[in-house]
């Protein structure tokens, strides 16, 4: 029921929000065709001391929560030893689980160069142990992943935990890294398409 309803929000949204037809008809084509996704997504949300990860299967509009960590890094880590923490958890998940695709949120604009650079860091080191190993990585915005969770972009991070742990059968309580990371992996799970 969650499922056809999730989808039907984000078709409904495209539908409404889309001001030329002709362009309504360009997204849905790309969005809707093809066969949906099924098998086992990691998703991501990447952050320098307080990362969020999450492992979900999903099968004919079923969703199973397989594992989910918080990797929160104190300010006595440096910014590297931050890094090579990130990717050593991305190796961990991807070792214990049967990976097929990688969904991360998109790294948000931000004011100051400093904090850019700092956020592009850590999505680079939770990346990069995916991709040496050939795995399909996805970027989705924050916006996205709100529409196809919440079916409202500025959703906040309570509404979007609540909707994640309806859908997953968990309560995530306070831990919104790790909903987040579960957010971006139904994300991916609801909206992507193989290309026929």
């Amino acid at each position: 029921m969650a499922k056809k309803s999730n989808r039907k929000l984000w078709a409904d949204y495209l539908e409404k929000k889309a001001s030329n037809p002709k362009a309504v008809s360009n997204v849905l084509n790309e969005s809707f065709l093809g066969e949906p996704f099924s098998g086992v997504v990691l998703g991501i949300d990447p952050s320098l001391r307080g990362a969020g990860f999450a492992v979900i299967r999903y099968k004919k509009g079923a969703a199973d929560l397989l594992d989910r960590v918080t990797l929160k890094l104190s300010n006595k880590f440096t910014m590297m030893e931050c890094l090579g923490e990130i990717a050593k958890q991305v190796e961990n998940l991807v070792t214990c689980h049967s990976i097929d695709h990688v969904a991360v949120e998109q790294t948000i604009y931000v004011q100051n160069f400093q904090t850019a650079q700092i956020m592009g860091a850590a999505k680079g080191a939770a990346i990069a142990p995916v991709a040496m190993r050939g795995l399909s990585v996805y970027e989705y915005a924050p916006l996205r992943i709100k529409q196809a969770i919440v079916g409202n972009g500025r959703a906040s991070k309570e509404q979007v935990a609540k909707m994640v742990g309806r859908f997953l059968n968990v309560d995530f309580e306070d831990a919104y890294d790790e909903s987040d990371a579960s957010a971006v992996a139904l994300c991916h799970a609801f909206t992507w398409k193989a290309k026929q």
